[in-house]
């Protein structure tokens, strides 16, 4: 028999002012850019002190952008793009919900790729400080996603589950957004935080690598507690999209990582474009 857990029922706005209101995703969208924005400036300490700290005042911005931007473009590519094909004006309304990581991360990438050749810093001197601070991001905004809760688990009938409002057939379920918080968040960023204390900054694209191998294995490994998206269900060989998606980006983590610590010599600083 499973103990079904009490949701709780938090509500998806945050705060009213007047006509003004904020919602709980937006704020974790806000919050954990500005706290990994702050992190990468302190990260810029560590040797080998390849990208100044004033870099990320600028690129915060880029970075926002390609979030958004790649995030919604990512979700109508490959989750509803018959859809949009057929309602393109609605791609536009992104306050109602939709966002897929791996655009968002392809947006970042693009982002970071377009600021470094601008700016004249090594590409990964940026993509590893940048990598060390994501997962502040994916924590909130996975906390973010049980607050509003959206994206719950499938049913189980293990000894504790928990009733969503917002699921038609009231069955327990796994609270698949806290694993994801969990593994995608917090456990991924102390390995990268405790890699950075070992030097690993030195090592041009390791934590970037790690962090591709990271998320990928948290996104298949929760992907098996998630609930499919009702318009896909599970897909080539039973596997579902967050899966299919996550295989090749931690495959090329590994072939990263393994390029990384290949390498010799020290990284240069910043001001080499090599």
């Amino acid at each position: 028999m499973t103990l079904a857990l009490a949701y709780p029922d938090i509500g998806p706005i945050a705060f009213e002012i007047g006509p003004l209101v904020i919602r709980w995703y937006a704020l974790a969208y806000i919050v954990g850019l500005l706290l990994a924005w702050r992190y990468c400036r302190w990260l810029t300490g560590k040797p080998p002190k390849a990208v100044e700290a004033i870099a990320f005042d600028d690129f915060l911005l880029w970075a926002t952008f390609g979030v958004i931007i790649g995030g919604r473009l990512g979700y109508v590519l490959f989750y509803k793009p018959a859809y949009f094909l057929w309602n393109p004006a609605e791609i536009l309304v992104i306050w109602q919900g939709g966002m897929s990581f791996h655009g968002g991360l392809l947006g970042v990438i693009v982002a970071m790729y377009l600021f470094t050749r601008r700016h004249g810093i090594r590409f990964f001197a940026l993509t590893d400080i940048v990598a060390c601070a994501a997962p502040i991001g994916l924590l909130l905004g996975r906390i973010a996603n049980f607050v509003n809760g959206e994206l719950y688990g499938r049913a189980t009938d293990a000894e504790i589950g928990m009733i969503f409002p917002q699921d038609p057939t009231q069955l327990p379920r796994h609270p698949s957004q806290l694993y994801e918080a969990g593994l995608e968040g917090l456990v991924l960023f102390l390995v990268l935080f405790l890699l950075v204390q070992g030097s690993a900054l030195t090592r041009s694209g390791l934590l970037s690598g790690t962090f591709l191998i990271g998320y990928g294995l948290s996104r298949i490994i929760v992907e098996f507690f998630r609930e499919p998206d009702d318009h896909l269900g599970f897909l080539f060989a039973g596997a579902t999209m967050g899966q299919l998606l996550s295989l090749p980006m931690m495959l090329l983590g590994i072939g990263l990582a393994i390029w990384s610590l290949r390498q010799t010599g020290p990284v240069p600083r910043d001001g080499s474009t090599g």
